[in-house]
């Protein structure tokens, strides 16, 4: 199976929200506040790819979207990969990807936040060579300001 990886363009927003939806879901949900829960409908998540398809790059499979990572600075916002390309290698593409990209935006190391609860992603970014720095609160972007969502950061030197 070969992955290609490119900036996001807007016909791809749909792809982009139906992944980051499913997977926020299965990700977050008993793990974050329910003040959040409430407000990550269905239709957040494609205003929200719509607005940071800038920040995206997508993984490819043949003519399809398979998942996607968002990169701000040092920091990797979203990491999702499709449930049908889940431990098919896209992740830690994507991943490679985002690295090189926060290098490549002048940065020595890179970070991201992970929900406490998403054992699954944890040991996915344990296994790429991320390091566990410790709890902490993110500050999760919602309409009124931001909400503390109790999360992991983990770093890596780039």
């Amino acid at each position: 199976m070969t992955v290609n990886v490119r900036p996001a363009v807007a016909a791809d927003v749909d792809a982009v929200a139906a992944i980051w939806y499913a997977g926020w879901g299965d990700g977050h949900l008993g793990h974050v506040p329910d003040e959040l829960v409430a407000i990550r409908t269905e239709e957040s998540f494609w205003t929200r790819a719509a607005d940071r398809i800038a920040d995206t790059t997508v993984a490819v499979v043949g003519d399809e979207v398979a998942g996607f990572v968002m990169v701000v600075g040092e920091e990797v916002e979203q990491v999702y990969v499709s449930r049908d390309h889940r431990g098919s290698g896209v992740a830690g593409t994507l991943l490679g990807e985002a690295e090189r990209q926060v290098k490549a935006n002048g940065h020595s190391e890179a970070w991201l936040a992970v929900a406490t609860g998403n054992a699954r992603a944890r040991r996915f970014y344990e296994r790429s060579g991320w390091t566990d720095t410790g709890p902490f609160d993110y500050p999760a972007n919602v309409d009124t300001g931001t909400l503390p969502v109790p999360c992991h950061r983990y770093v890596k030197p780039v």
